[in-house]
């Protein structure tokens, strides 16, 4: 077993950096803004919602590095072993701002200016991802659009970022390589990929009124709570090997999550283990030789695929999931994000789970006495109660795809288009026969502690002829296996009412001449 360290390396602003004890165990904000006083880091909601805290994170892909921006706000120092932390501040090159910098000044896009360095972020995030110089100007509205949407500003009103964006773009502007050699970050990311990491911080921190940590001692004159310890390995069986000698260790995925607990103050952290760095836990592709007999392709998933990977793969291979998907929190999120941290965080508005339920997706669970399968829809039993054993991990996912012969749609019904929790969501998977129901498939989000399966409509959908009436009988039966609550995005009749809805626009939107369907 190689030798741990006790501390990470990473990049920041091009200059080299060792962190250790307490202050790897930060948020990437708190670090920026009150240990190297990088205050151009905005912390604003600190949950991941504005985008004020965004800061570019390169990572090695190849033999180049890639960046991109993420909500510091709600990822961990320790998250950032091996990559180049970009802030706002190392944008500008010997005190000339950037192309996008300049371009902000020149549009008058900012006011208070609160959100412009998460913006000014954002944007050059977008050009890093064009494709290389000269591709920028192909950035059109929408993808502007799409790329801000993590980003929220309550004084322009928009139009003049994007008008910024856009001018940026169709300028000179320089790749973040050019200011900062990819050579000494492929160089840090290849001496940390070879060392696990274990670290253990000090006395917890704690903010005070005037914004600092403080150590030792909390506000109120009691003794501080120790603070948590990290552990990072390499390969699964050591990552394996702790989970089984700490049953109780919080395992980190993507952080998107723990982070807003930790933040909100909704959890404390004591041992941690952390994910990020197992490469075959990253692997995706697709397989013929599927779990599922029954179907000849299935996509095989490891647990810490981001949402954005996965993104670019279904655009390609399955564009329905890919629909939804663009709607899954925001870019900043999606980048960090994984698909096995959104399963085990078993919310029952996950925007993912109705898909995985309709296509009988199964989970590989491991520990140190071997792996097994469970189909995921046996893999939730309540509301945060999962089949998953203390010392066990997610390591993947076997997701069946549809055959041509079946008919897909997902649904997401929120207050607004962008960055919102679900009010509703629904996955209907059909097999016709001629005018026949030969197979459904049907799973309600936000309907009851987990998300839903419908067996007994899907048995009745079983034979009938598809039609409208049918979809009508059908919405009466999976009213009566559902049980929503009434809260602060719908009540309890709205959710009803959509739950029978949604099977008369599926009928509807597979008419000859139906209108392309758009969630």
């Amino acid at each position: 077993m190689p030798a741990v360290r006790q501390h990470i390396s990473f990049v920041l602003n091009g200059s080299p950096c060792e962190v250790a004890g307490e202050n790897a165990l930060l948020t990437v904000s708190e670090y920026l803004r009150q240990r190297r006083g990088l205050i151009g880091v905005k912390t604003v909601c600190s949950e991941g919602d504005c985008g004020s805290c965004s800061v570019l994170v390169g990572r090695v892909d190849g033999d180049a590095v890639r960046y991109l921006p993420i909500d510091s706000c709600i990822q961990f120092v320790f998250q950032l072993d091996g990559a180049h932390l970009v802030t706002v501040e190392g944008l500008a090159d010997k005190g000339s701002l950037s192309a996008v910098q300049q371009s902000m000044v020149g549009c008058h896009g900012s006011q208070c200016g609160f959100c412009t360095p998460g913006f000014v972020v954002a944007m050059t995030g977008l050009l890093e991802a064009s494709g290389g110089e000269g591709c920028g100007d192909e950035i059109d509205d929408h993808q502007w659009r799409e790329g801000l949407s993590g980003n929220l500003c309550r004084c322009t009103g928009y139009t003049q970022i994007l008008e910024a964006g856009q001018r940026a773009a169709s300028g000179a502007w320089s790749r973040l390589a050019e200011r900062y050699p990819d050579a000494p970050v492929i160089a840090n990311a290849a001496a940390c990929k070879s060392q696990p990491f274990h670290i253990a911080g000090g006395a917890a921190a704690e903010r005070t009124s005037n914004g600092l940590l403080t150590n030792g001692q909390r506000s109120n004159g009691q003794p501080a709570v120790a603070a948590p310890q990290v552990y990072s390995p390499i390969e699964l069986r050591d990552a394996l090997q702790f989970r089984q000698e700490q049953p109780g260790c919080t395992v980190v995925a993507g952080a998107t999550d723990l982070g807003v607990q930790r933040n909100k103050g909704r959890r404390a952290f004591t041992t941690l283990l952390d994910l990020s760095r197992l490469a075959e836990l990253r692997q995706m592709g697709e397989t013929h030789a599927g779990a599922n007999g029954s179907r000849s392709a299935v996509l095989q998933a490891g647990a810490m695929v981001t949402w954005t990977e996965l993104l670019a793969w279904c655009r390609e291979h399955l564009t329905e999931f890919g629909n939804v998907l663009t709607l899954f929190g925001s870019p900043q999120i999606r980048h960090a994000g994984t698909l096995g941290g959104n399963i085990v965080n078993a919310s029952p508005i996950a925007d993912s789970l109705p898909l995985l339920h309709v296509m009988n997706a199964r989970l590989r669970l491991q520990s140190t006495a071997g792996a097994r399968e469970v189909d995921i829809n046996d893999f939730y039993r309540g509301y945060k109660q999962l089949d998953l054993q203390p010392t066990e991990l997610l390591t993947r996912v076997d997701l069946p795809l549809p055959s041509p012969q079946e008919k897909l749609r997902l649904y997401k019904v929120s207050r607004r288009k962008d960055m919102d929790i679900s009010t509703f969501t629904a996955a209907v998977r059909m097999r016709l026969e001629g005018d026949t129901i030969a197979d459904a498939g049907l799973a309600f989000g936000a309907v009851g502690p987990t998300v839903l399966r419908l067996p007994e409509t899907e048995a009745m959908l079983a034979g009938r002829v598809f039609s409208a009436e049918t979809m009508r009988d059908a919405g009466d039966v999976a009213t009566q296996e559902i049980t929503p609550l009434s809260d602060v995005r719908g009540s309890s009749d709205y959710r009803y009412q959509l739950a029978r809805n949604v099977l008369l626009r599926f009928h509807a939107e597979q008419q000859p001449g139906a209108p392309a369907a758009a969630n």
